[in-house]
């Protein structure tokens, strides 16, 4: 995991110095860990990852997405030291109030209703911007954008969010 973590680090570090203005750390699978694992496999990397980038980008927003570990993002928030966390699908309105009350989060629209647009995609638009509104937030999917998504989708999602 060390060596993981310093190439990441490293990598993100270079995406900052070619221009990037906001980093992402995404791990995908830390919801499938067990606390202990978690704070071993997940926190302690990205810790490791955000201690290195500061010391050359000390200002740098850095979002940090463990995606399904909602009952450990404040711990994560805490330990690691990311800016932002990326909050995923499963996320409730109401958790993701709280979360965004303690700092800035990002998501987290199902990307299933992105897929099936209309009435499903309004009503998931709707429900995070009136939860998440006056909260720092950015608002996103809950973890990217299915193959099939037809593009009017994606075209649709935004003119609202944007509206």
């Amino acid at each position: 995991m060390r060596i993981l973590s310093e190439r990441s680090a490293e990598y993100l570090i270079r995406q900052a110095e070619a221009g990037a203005e906001v980093l992402q750390i995404f791990d995908s699978w830390s919801g499938v860990l067990d606390e202990e694992s978690f704070a071993l496999a997940c926190v302690e990397p990205v810790r490791h990852i955000v201690t290195k980038v500061r010391e050359k980008f000390p200002d740098i927003p850095i979002i940090g997405f463990p995606k399904g570990a909602s009952e450990f993002l404040e711990h994560y928030r805490e330990k690691t030291g990311v800016t932002a966390l990326g909050l995923d699908w499963t996320v409730p309105p109401n958790r993701a109030k709280h979360l965004a009350n303690q700092g800035c989060v990002q998501g987290n629209l199902d990307p299933l209703r992105l897929l099936a647009g209309g009435s499903a995609l309004e009503r998931g638009i709707d429900a995070i911007m009136s939860k998440l509104s006056g909260s720092p937030f950015v608002f996103n999917l809950g973890h990217g954008i299915l193959p099939a998504t037809p593009i009017e989708h994606v075209e649709a999602m935004i003119r609202r969010v944007r509206g």
